[in-house]
């Protein structure tokens, strides 16, 4: 479903990517991480066709992002980090924009979809509410529903459980589960955070310094001896000991 060959991104002189190879199954949830200035974000605004790689090609659904980035992106929903809502909005109306400009549907139909979705994604009855009513988690879940109204191929998260207490963060990783199932959609998730990785990944892909030095299986990554990774395993052990009970 997705197919990233020789992917290499320059800004100048630097090299951000460096040769990535990436292939993404059907119904899969792949997870790219990666340390600090690693890439993973860089990557996926490749994939979405907000960049424009310096060398090598990216496929979605059969689609060269590359050469075809709108077509591509009719393919696929993105959730931002930071739900990227529009404040004047309501929730609705902030499902309702993209169903209005992207698909060709009478209004009552346009109305219903949104109403499904974010009833799928637990906020039945949340659709005269303003962004700044909503709390972190509820933003997420709007995101989310936004993304899901135009029946994509494949999700993209951009670090979904960012500034989510470890309570709202589980819920919002069940939900990214749970639909993957539900609408049979491919999933590609950029996150730091090594337990909600755990909880939602199929597979990992880990960036250091623009290399893709593992991609593999959850329990594999746990067990990887490279040393950016075992750091990255310890502080997030470190951290969970340290939650109270």
């Amino acid at each position: 479903m997705v197919s990233v060959r020789g992917l290499v991104k320059r800004f100048g002189d630097r090299t951000v990517l460096q040769s990535i190879d990436l292939e993404v199954a059907q119904g899969e949830v792949v997870a790219i991480m990666g340390s600090s200035g690693g890439g993973k974000t860089t990557l996926l605004r490749c994939i979405c066709g907000l960049l424009e790689p310096s060398e090598g090609s990216v496929f979605v659904d059969g689609i060269d992002v590359i050469q075809n980035a709108e077509e591509a992106r009719r393919r696929m929903g993105m959730v931002f980090q930071s739900a990227a809502l529009f404040d004047y909005m309501n929730v609705q109306d902030n499902v309702l924009f993209g169903i209005r400009r992207q698909l060709r549907l009478k209004k009552d139909k346009q109305l219903q979809v949104a109403y499904d979705v974010l009833r799928r994604v637990g906020l039945d009855g949340e659709g005269a509410k303003m962004p700044a009513e909503l709390s972190g988690g509820m933003r997420k879940r709007v995101g989310i529903a936004r993304a899901l109204a135009l029946n994509p191929r494949v999700l993209l998260y951009d670090e979904p459980t960012t500034g989510l207490d470890p309570i709202t963060a589980y819920t919002i990783d069940s939900l990214i589960v749970d639909v993957c199932k539900e609408f049979h959609v491919t999933s590609v998730v950029v996150s730091h955070d090594v337990s909600s990785v755990y909880r939602v990944a199929d597979r990992i892909a880990f960036l250091h310094e623009g290399h893709l030095i593992f991609d593999g299986t959850p329990t594999d990554f746990a067990k990887a001896q490279d040393a950016s990774i075992r750091e990255l395993v310890r502080k997030a052990q470190a951290t969970t000991l340290a939650e109270p009970a």
